[in-house]
This record gives C-alpha cells, sequence and structure tokens, in this order.
C-alpha cells in the first residue's frame, strides 16, 4: 500500500479513484494545511505523514536536491491534461510507481 499525496496543481477528484488503485491518497486541500501550502509546508507534511508528493511543480527538484529525500517526489511531465489523462497516465505506471516507493536509490520519479 502507497500513502500519496496530490499537490495543489493535480485535482483533488482523482484522490479517490487513485486511493482505490495505490491505497491511500489524499489532496493537500484535504489536510490540515493553509490554503494555499507553500511548497516547504507541504514538502515537511509529506516527510512526517509518510507521504509521496505528485506533483507537476518542478519547484519540487530544487527542494529534492536541497533537503534530500524523504519524501519522495512523482513529477508528472505530462503538461496540462484531463483530470481522467492525468488519473490514467499515474494508474498506468502502477508498477513503476510501487517499485519507485521501495527504491533506496531514487527521491524523484518523472512520468511523462
Amino acid at each position: 500500500m502507497l500513502s500519496l499525496l496530490l499537490d495543489a496543481n493535480i485535482s483533488w477528484r482523482i484522490a479517490t479513484p487513485l486511493a482505490n488503485v495505490f491505497g491511500f491518497c489524499i489532496h493537500v486541500e484535504h489536510t490540515d494545511l493553509p490554503i494555499p501550502a507553500s511548497d516547504t509546508l507541504i514538502w515537511e507534511y509529506a516527510t512526517r505523514k509518510n507521504l509521496i508528493i505528485i506533483t507537476n511543480d518542478e519547484d519540487f527538484l530544487t527542494l529534492a536536491s536541497i533537503k534530500g529525500s524523504p519524501p519522495k517526489i512523482i513529477l508528472l511531465k505530462t503538461g496540462n491534461q484531463s483530470n481522467s489523462f492525468i488519473q490514467d497516465t499515474l494508474i498506468r505506471h502502477k508498477e513503476q510507481i510501487i517499485n519507485f516507493s521501495v527504491s533506496h536509490d531514487y527521491s524523484v520519479l518523472e512520468i511523462y
């Protein structure tokens, strides 16, 4: 079971379908973080809760290079796409995401 945190730039509407596939998924707006939450607050929350951040915000690459891991980051490089496209893309990459979640070698996974 994976625990995923959707960044604000990804729709909250796909949290439940992704939870059905991955085990747990919450949108950043459904946490106790302020709205809008800074990337640093999201990073710290994900670290405390052992969540993998899913985002299309490349600022998280900077945080990863400065702070290291955890948390792990899944960076979507799909451009502006529909909710169903993003949901289907993540589900299609399920095996890769699971392997990434247990890897000690990588802290960022880019999905195209």
